[in-house]
C-alpha cells in the first residue's frame, strides 16, 4: 500500500539546551529547520539549507531511531560507565574505561584540537562545526518532546544517565573513534603503567600476542570488503562500487543509513556510525566509495632510557626529562578509584608484559598520530563534494584523515581508485634503519610494529614532505592506484589491490608485500576474474548492479572449495581420530556430510556449520607454498600428511555435539529479534567465506546471535541518469525493539533481497511508504 502523509510540523522550541560559547551565540539564534522525508524501511532523505539544519535534521532522526545507543557513547567518553553501568571492582573493564576517557577530559583533548585555523586541517571548519552544533541541537530537541521517561526504547526509557548533548560530548566521541587503533588498541597497558616502585598492586594490562600480532582493528571485530569497478569491468562503461563493511551488530559501531543534502552544496546517500553527523560510506551523482579496515599501524613506541634511580625521567639526546605525571579520579559504586599516568614528549607511557616493561632502565611510551587527528569530519565531507576519483584524490592529500581504513572508490567516468591514505606514522625506510634498535627489528619486518629509539631526538617522527601534518607519511609514501578494470581489498595490505599491477616498495608500517594472501581476500580477487571470464555460472560477462549482488551474496566457502575433497578423502581412508582432548572420534558421519557440501554458507546448505567449526580448529593446513606468480590461487593443497587437520575435524564433531552434523545452516544459524529467530546467511572469514558473519557457537544449540561481520552493504553504479542499485543495512536502522524498524531489513538480509538506491528526486517520490515531516526550533 503506498502510503503518502503530508509535511507536518512536530514541535518548536525556542532555544537549543546546548550551552553556546560566546563566539557561537549569534550563529544560535538563527534557529534550524530540517525536511525529513522517511522512505521505506526507516531511512531519512534529509533536506536543509544549510549545514547547521542538516546537523539539526540528522541528530534529531538518529535520536528517533538509536538514542539510547548515542546516550551510552557519551557515558563512555565522559569516564562514567562504572558510576552508571557498575564495576565489580578497582579493576573492572568500566573502571579502565572511565580512567583512561577521565584522563582525556582532564586534558582538555577535544577542546584543544577544536584550537587553531578553522580550515579542516589544522581544526574543523566552520561547516563542521555548523553540524555538529546543529546535531547536538536535533537530539536535544528530540530529547525535550519526548521526555526521558517517554522514549519508548527499554533500554534506556527513564534512565538518569541519560541527558542532552554538548558540542563537546560529540567531539569526543569523535577523539575515541579516531585513536580505537592507536590508544585505545593499548588502553589497558596506559591504565596499567606504573614506575616499579610504585607498582604495588596487579593491574590488568593487555596480553603481549594481542598487541603485537593483531592488525589494528582486528583484534575488535571490525574489517571488510569493497569493489571500485572502472569501465573494463561493467558492462556499460559506468563505475561501479561495492561496500561491504564488516562491524559489530550490537553497540556504539553500528551504522546507520540516511540520505543528506544542501542544495548546492552537498548531496550523498550513504551510512555513517551512529552518533556521527556525515556521511562515511556513500555515494553523490558522480561518485562512490567505501572503506576497508587498513594494516597500517597506528601508532609507535619509543624506547626510553630512563635516569639511575629516578624511573620517571629518562634521557633525550643526553639530557634528563621529568615525565608528565597526572592523578585521574573516577566514581564508581564502591567509591572513588584513583591512578597516576604518566605522560613523556611522545606520548602516554604504556606496559605490555613481557614484551614492554617498565623496568628501572626501560620504559616506553606510545606515539599515536590520530590523538591530534581533528580532520575527519572535514575531509568526510570534501570527499562527498567530490566529482570524480581524481578530485578525491586530491581531499585525501589535502586533509589526510582517514584515521585506520583505506578508501576504495568509482567515478561515473569509469575510474577506479584503490589508496591506503590512511593517518600513519613516518616511518620511511631510512627512519626504520636508522631508529629501530637491533632486538626490535625483527619484530618490524614481521609486523611492522616500530619501536624506535625515544634516548634521540633525530629519531622522532618528524615531518614527511608534503604531509598535512607533521608526524605521518605525506601522500608521496602512500599507496595509491588508479584503474580502469577495478581495484579492491578485504583488510590485506595494499600490495594486491590489483594483481595486474602490485603496489610495491613502501613502507614496512603499511603492510607486508609479495606475502601470502588470505582466503578471502584471494577469493574476493577470484570472484571478479570469474565473473570478467563468464565463468562463474551467472549469464554473461563483467558487472551489473545485479550481477555484483549475486556475487556479493553467493556465499561461498572458498576454503572448502579449496581443500574439502581432499580432506573427504583422507577421513574415508581414516575414519577414526584423536581430538585435541585425547578423545577417539568416529568421523564416518562427518566425512559422509562433508562429502554432500555444497560449498556455501547459503541457508539451506548442510555442512557449512562442521567445515566452519574444521577451519576455526586449525584444520586448513596446506602441502604446496606461496607462489608470488600466482598470489590469488596459492597455496591450494591440504596436508593431508599432517596430523592436526584430522585432529581439527575430530574437534569439531566433538565441538557440535547435539547439533545434527547435517543441520540446514538456516536453522542453526539465527540472530534474535524480539521473540523471533531470523535465518542468517554468510558465514566465518576463517573458513574463508567472503560475506563475513561472525556467529559464536552456543554448545548444543547453534549459533543464535550474531556479533559482527556485513552490515552496510552497497552495490551502486554511477550511470548516465545518476545513482542506481541496491543497498540494505543487515542489522536494520533502529536498536529500539519497539520500532518498526528494528528488524525490517534484517529479514530482507535473510532472504537476499534489497532496497534500491534513492538519490534523485524520483527514485525517493517512487517509494511507496514515503513520510514527510519538518522539524523546526526558532532563534532566539
Amino acid at each position: 500500500m503506498r502510503v503518502r502523509a503530508a509535511a507536518i510540523a512536530v514541535g518548536v522550541v525556542v532555544a537549543s539546551a546546548a550551552v553556546p560559547s560566546p563566539a557561537d551565540g549569534a550563529e544560535r539564534d538563527r534557529g534550524y529547520a530540517a525536511q525529513i522525508r522517511r522512505a521505506s524501511y526507516g531511512v531519512p532523505h534529509i533536506t536543509a539549507s544549510d549545514f547547521a539544519g542538516l546537523g539539526f535534521g540528522v541528530g534529531y532522526v538518529q535520536a528517533e531511531d538509536n538514542l539510547c545507543v548515542i546516550a551510552e557513547k557519551v557515558v563512555t567518553v565522559s569516564g562514567e560507565r562504572s558510576r552508571w553501568f557498575g564495576a565489580a571492582g578497582p579493576d573492572d573493564a568500566n573502571v579502565r574505561s572511565d580512567l583512561f576517557h577521565r584522563k582525556a577530559i582532564d586534558e582538555r583533548v577535544a577542546e584543544r584540537l577544536l584550537e587553531g585555523r578553522r580550515d579542516g586541517v589544522r581544526s574543523p571548519s566552520g561547516d563542521v562545526r555548523d553540524q555538529v552544533r546543529g546535531f547536538v541541537a536535533g537530539y536535544n530537541h528530540y530529547l525535550r518532546r519526548v521526555g526521558v521517561q517517554g522514549l519508548t526504547d527499554p533500554a534506556c526509557r527513564g534512565k538518569a544517565w541519560v541527558r542532552p548533548l554538548t558540542e563537546i560530548d560529540v567531539w569526543r566521541t569523535s577523539w575515541a573513534s579516531m585513536v580505537r587503533a592507536g590508544q585505545r588498541a593499548v588502553l589497558d597497558g596506559i591504565v596499567a603503567a606504573a614506575p616499579p616502585a610504585a607498582a604495588t598492586q596487579e593491574r590488568q594490562a593487555p596480553d603481549a600476542a594481542a598487541v603485537v600480532a593483531a592488525l589494528d582493528g582486528a583484534g575488535s571485530g571490525i574489517g571488510s570488503n569493497a569493489y571500485g569497478l572502472g569501465e573494463q569491468a561493467t558492462t556499460d562503461g559506468s563505475g561501479m562500487v561495492l561496500a561491504n563493511p564488516h562491524f559489530p551488530w550490537q553497540g556504539a559501531e553500528r551504522f546507520y543509513r540516511m540520505h543528506l543534502k544542501v542544495p548546492g552544496r552537498y548531496d550523498v546517500e550513504g551510512a555513517a556510525l551512529i552518533g556521527d553527523p556525515i556521511i562515511e560510506i556513500g555515494h553523490n551523482r558522480t561518485i562512490a566509495w567505501s572503506h576497508t579496515v587498513s594494516t597500517a599501524r597506528r601508532f609507535v613506541w619509543n624506547r626510553l632510557a630512563l635516569v639511575p634511580g629516578d624511573p620517571t625521567s629518562y634521557y633525550v639526546d643526553g639530557v634528563p626529562e621529568k615525565m608528565r605525571a597526572r592523578t585521574v579520579t573516577v566514581q564508581t559504586g564502591g567509591g572513588p578509584v584513583s591512578r597516576t599516568f604518566y605522560d613523556t614528549r611522545y606520548g602516554p607511557v604504556a606496559v605490555v608484559p613481557g614484551t614492554f616493561d617498565w623496568t628501572p632502565a626501560t620504559a616506553y611510551a606510545i606515539t599515536d598520530v590520530n590523538a591530534t587527528n581533528n580532520r575527519a569530519f572535514d575531509g568526510w565531507l570534501r570527499m562527498g563534494q567530490a566529482t570524480d576519483v581524481r578530485q578525491l584524490k586530491a581531499v585525501l592529500d589535502r586533509y589526510q584523515f582517514l584515521p585506520w581504513v583505506n578508501v576504495i572508490a568509482a567515478d561515473s567516468r569509469g575510474e577506479a581508485l584503490y589508496g591506503d591514505h590512511s593517518v600513519v606514522p613516518r616511518v620511511t625506510d631510512a627512519v626504520a634503519a636508522a631508529c629501530i634498535p637491533a632486538p626490535f627489528q625483527p619484530l618490524y619486518a614481521s609486523s611492522g610494529q616500530a619501536v624506535l629509539d625515544g634516548s634521540r631526538s633525530d629519531c622522532a617522527l618528524g615531518t614527511d614532505p608534503g604531509a598535512a601534518v607533521p608526524g605521518i607519511l605525506g601522500p608521496a609514501n602512500l599507496p595509491v592506484r588508479f584503474r580502469d578494470d577495478y581495484v579492491t581489498n578485504s583488510n590485506d595490505s595494499h600490495w594486491l589491490a590489483n594483481p595486474d599491477a602490485p603496489l610495491e616498495g613502501y613502507p614496512r608500517i603499511l603492510g607486508n608485500e609479495r606475502a601470502q594472501r588470505s582466503m578471502r581476500t584471494r577469493l574476493g580477487l577470484d570472484q571478479i576474474e570469474q565473473r570478467l571470464a563468464g565463468t562463474d555460472g551467472l549469464p554473461g560477462k563483467g558487472f551489473t548492479t545485479t550481477r555484483l549482488w549475486q556475487v556479493m551474496f553467493g556465499n561461498r566457502v572458498h576454503g572448502a572449495e579449496l581443500v574439502r575433497d581432499d580432506l573427504v578423502a583422507l577421513c574415508r581412508r581414516q575414519p577414526v581420530a584423536t581430538a585435541s582432548n585425547g578423545a577417539t572420534v568416529d568421523l564416518t558421519a562427518a566425512c559422509e556430510v562433508l562429502a554432500r557440501f555444497d560449498l556455501r554458507a547459503d541457508l539451506d546448505s548442510r555442512g557449512a556449520h562442521l567445515f566452519t567449526e574444521f577451519a576455526l580448529a586449525g584444520g586448513i593446513r596446506f602441502a604446496d607454498t606461496f607462489d608470488v606468480t600466482d598470489p590469488v590461487h596459492t597455496p591450494r593443497l591440504l596436508n593431508t600428511q599432517d596430523p592436526r587437520v584430522r585432529t581439527a575435524l575430530a574437534d569439531a564433531v566433538q565441538r557440535l555435539a547435539g547439533i545434527p552434523l547435517d543441520a540446514r545452516w538456516g536453522d542453526i544459524h539465527t540472530d534474535a529479534r524480539g521473540g523471533l529467530r531470523i535465518p542468517i546467511h554468510g558465514g566465518r572469514g576463517e573458513a574463508g567465506v567472503f560475506n563475513v558473519i561472525t556467529n559464536p557457537l552456543v554448545p548444543g544449540a547453534g549459533y543464535p546471535q550474531v556479533v559482527h561481520g556485513s552490515s552496510f552493504v552497497m552495490a551502486v553504479e554511477l550511470g548516465r541518469h545518476g545513482p542506481s542499485g541496491r543497498q540494505i543495512l543487515t542489522y536494520s536502522q533502529s536498536t529500539n525493539p519497539n520500532s518498526p524498524w528494528y528488524a525490517d531489513q534484517t529479514r530482507l538480509y535473510s532472504r537476499k533481497g534489497w532496497d534500491t538506491i534513492k538519490y534523485t528526486e524520483a527514485q525517493i517520490a517512487a517509494d511507496p511508504n514515503l513520510r514527510t515531516y519538518r522539524v523546526v526550533q526558532r532563534g532566539r
